[in-house]
């Protein structure tokens, strides 16, 4: 967070973070009347098949995106699965990012169901960005029956954070004074970029919340979590100097799993890749790209890693050739010389004909 493009602004920024509640699952739930007050999934149900969004009734035994099927049946028997309907998501998006730009043009799309806002610029005389954010919800709500969650803050790292402080259907304001407070009360799993791994490793070296890692010197960062260390250095601080990006392109989106225990056999490692496969394909359809090189990513047990990529035939995208490019990347590298502790797969080469947000490969 030093380069100088994130200098700090000339102004205090007011930024809205929008999240869309259980945004699949809740538009099938307004869809099929049958369906509220049921734990419900959108996604395949079949034995590789992954949870591409869960129900708030479903998350209560503990279910969530990017979850293998079989392991969601196991936690909630009586989850109904419905398959996705990403060209009616989609759709939903289009009609609610247009709602954003009666207010600003400065929106950074995250995905299909939640973005950035900055307000700083008070178009409609509101008075405060926590009117703007009220206002954006209540008509959410009016114009597509679904509900969604708003952070306010003066930074983006605190605006996400807030959005999923109070949800569903909830509002948070952080000002300037209560920003760093608020980071530190907060566990850092619940920061964005700190997936699993990240947090493991942290909890290893004594930091698990906002507090910790504020005791945390930078040297002391640095030689844990390399140039990440910048990042999580302010984060701690309440500081974040990212401008809203309306015009950053995604460069890659992705998924990848990292294994409790290496695995080495053909047939496990092709049981993996279907299962990230499914969870990138999953992310691919919410941020609703398309692109022309697949990606596999392997790190061995002795942390040894590799990439390997393959352009799509005639540059189409689709999901068979998705997984069908993995499959053969993968086939190269066998029979792999030590267990894989990581698999990953990603697609790059994105074009997407609108806005969209730069997307690391995600953990499962």
């Amino acid at each position: 967070m030093a380069d100088s493009e994130d200098a700090p602004p000339p102004q205090q920024r007011k930024i809205i973070h929008i999240d869309m509640d259980a945004f699949y699952a809740s538009v099938e739930q307004r869809d099929d009347p049958s369906l509220r007050g049921r734990p419900v999934a959108v996604g395949g149900s079949r034995a590789r098949g992954v949870v591409a969004a869960a129900s708030y009734e479903a998350r209560t035994f503990g279910v969530r995106s990017a979850m293998p099927s079989v392991t969601a049946l196991r936690r909630c028997p009586d989850l109904v699965f419905v398959p996705p309907r990403f060209d009616v998501y989609g759709a939903i998006s289009q009609q609610i990012r247009a709602i954003f730009a009666d207010y600003t043009d400065q929106i950074e799309p995250l995905s299909l169901d939640e973005a950035y806002l900055d307000v700083t610029e008070d178009r409609h005389n509101l008075g405060s960005a926590k009117a703007i954010a009220e206002q954006i919800r209540a008509r959410i709500k009016t114009e597509t029956r679904l509900t969604a969650s708003a952070g306010v803050s003066y930074n983006k790292f605190i605006a996400k954070l807030a959005s999923d402080q109070n949800k569903p259907d909830g509002i948070c304001v952080i000002p300037p004074a209560r920003g760093a407070a608020f980071v530190a009360s907060l566990p850092v799993k619940r920061f964005h970029g700190v997936g699993p791994v990240t947090a493991t490793r942290m909890a290893a070296l004594g930091i698990e919340t906002g507090a910790d890692l504020l005791e945390q010197p930078l040297a002391f960062l640095h030689a844990h979590f390399g140039s990440y260390a910048d990042y999580l250095y302010g984060a701690a601080r309440g500081i974040d100097h990212r401008p809203v990006r309306s015009n950053r392109a995604t460069k890659s989106v992705g998924a990848e799993r990292t294994f409790e225990s290496d695995i080495a056999s053909p047939a496990d490692l092709h049981a993996a890749l279907d299962r990230v496969a499914e969870a990138a394909l999953v992310r691919i359809e919410r941020h609703g790209v398309r692109g022309r090189t697949v990606t596999l990513k392997l790190r061995f047990s002795d942390f040894r890693t590799i990439t390997r990529a393959r352009s799509l035939s005639r540059g189409a995208f689709d999901r068979e050739s998705f997984i069908a490019g993995g499959r053969e990347l993968l086939d190269a590298q066998l029979p792999v010389p030590l267990g894989v502790r990581l698999l990953g797969l990603t697609l790059s080469g994105i074009h997407d004909g609108e806005e969209a947000t730069e997307q690391a490969t995600l953990p499962l």
